[in-house]
This record gives structure tokens, C-alpha cells and sequence, in this order.
């Protein structure tokens, strides 16, 4: 699949420990009503068929939609649900490795703190580059924090699309204007909210002025 840059522009990262009784397919399916344009599944601590099998309402919702489905980490578990991609830090497999895997028609994302890492995955392969974490996350409690400067040079030195990514919410969104990011990757900002598609909205119109 060939990646749509304004796909990227809100894309949100799944997490179920927040969500209560709702469903994670019916907290997807109200973030997409919101304005989500990519989904990326990412959930711990699980083996690759059960992944996949997590995965299959996730995609129904994500196919429906017309919404790219991106799974974190696990390249088997992508290719056994036939997502629409996948994405991997610096600390899984290579960038290299994993697009000789997949082949050329499945999205792949990389995880990049510095220009050096952004440029070495753009030349291994990636569709684009997701930096952070930009401000202090629960999330990701072991994720270094990269400076607007930082994700300002990432952007410049790369030809493909960069997504800020790391607790990103409504009211700190306006600091990264200028920054020549495509979106934004959001965990908790939707699927912690009381309501995914009013938080996704809201999000939605932000980054829409922000890219004016």
C-alpha cells in the first residue's frame, strides 16, 4: 500500500488499560468517527497469533473505514492479519530487515531520536519517521525526550513524512507548529478519554490549523 501523507496527520496508537468495559474495536471505531485518519496496534505481552487475533476486529473497523491499520513491532502478526503495515523502533528489528521481509507494498514506520537515526531508516526503506517522545508521557516511561529544535532538523533531513509522537494532548499541541511535522501519534490523548471521538475531533481540528 502506498502511503497517503494525510493519513498521517492524526494517528493513534491503541491501548486498552484505560478503556473500562468498552470494547478496544468500539473505541476505534468512535476515535476513526472523530477524525483519526491511521491506527496503529500496539499491545504488549502478546504472542504473534494472538496479536493477529486481537487484531481482526481492529482491521474489520479500520477496512470499513478506509483507515490504514499499523501494527507495532510484530512483523509476522502484520502479515498474518495483511495490514497495512507495520512499524518498529530503534531497539526491534532493523528497518532493512524488516522491509526485505514485508516487500514493497506494506507501509513501514521507524521509531527516530536523532537526524543520524532518520536518515538511516529512510535509506533502509522507511515511509516515514515517528519522533519522540516530544513531552513527558506515561505511556512510554522509558522514552527520552527530544527537543523541538531536534524534531525541527529530523524533518528537514528526511524527504518522507515525520509524526511527532509522545504525550501530545490538545493543549500543548500549538508548540509544534513550524516544527514541518505531517500529524501527530497519540495514545492516551484518545483512548484514555472519556469519549474517543470527541478527543479525536478536537484533535483533529488542531492539527488542521496547525497546518495551515
Amino acid at each position: 500500500m502506498r502511503l497517503d501523507k494525510h493519513s498521517l496527520l492524526l494517528y493513534a496508537v491503541t491501548d486498552r488499560r484505560d478503556l473500562g468495559d468498552m470494547e478496544l474495536a468500539e473505541a476505534v471505531r468512535l476515535a476513526i468517527e472523530g477524525g483519526t485518519t491511521m491506527i496503529q496496534l500496539r499491545e504488549k505481552d502478546l504472542s504473534s497469533e494472538e496479536y493477529a487475533k486481537l487484531g481482526l476486529g481492529i482491521l474489520d473497523v479500520c477496512r470499513r473505514s478506509g483507515v490504514p491499520l499499523i501494527v507495532n513491532d510484530d512483523v509476522e502478526a502484520a502479515l498474518m492479519l495483511e495490514a497495512e503495515g507495520v512499524h518498529v523502533g530503534q531497539s526491534d528489528l532493523d528497518a532493512k530487515s524488516v522491509r526485505e521481509i514485508i516487500g514493497g507494498r506494506m507501509i513501514l514506520g521507524v521509531s527516530a531520536e536523532t537526524v543520524e537515526q532518520a536518515r538511516k531508516a529512510e535509506a533502509e526503506g522507511a515511509d516515514y519517521i515517528g519522533v519522540g517522545a516530544m513531552f513527558s508521557t506515561s505511556t512510554k516511561s522509558d522514552a527520552g525526550l527530544v527537543d523541538i529544535e531536534t524534531l525541527r532538523d529530523i524533518c528537514s533531513s528526511v524527504s518522507i513524512p515525520v509524526v511527532a509522537i509522545g504525550g501530545i494532548s490538545k493543549d500543548n499541541l500549538h508548540l509544534l507548529a513550524g516544527t514541518g511535522i505531517a500529524g501527530i501519534s497519540v495514545v492516551s490523548a484518545i483512548f484514555s478519554a472519556k469519549c474517543p471521538k470527541k478527543a479525536a475531533k478536537e484533535l483533529a481540528a488542531g492539527m488542521e490549523v496547525l497546518l495551515t
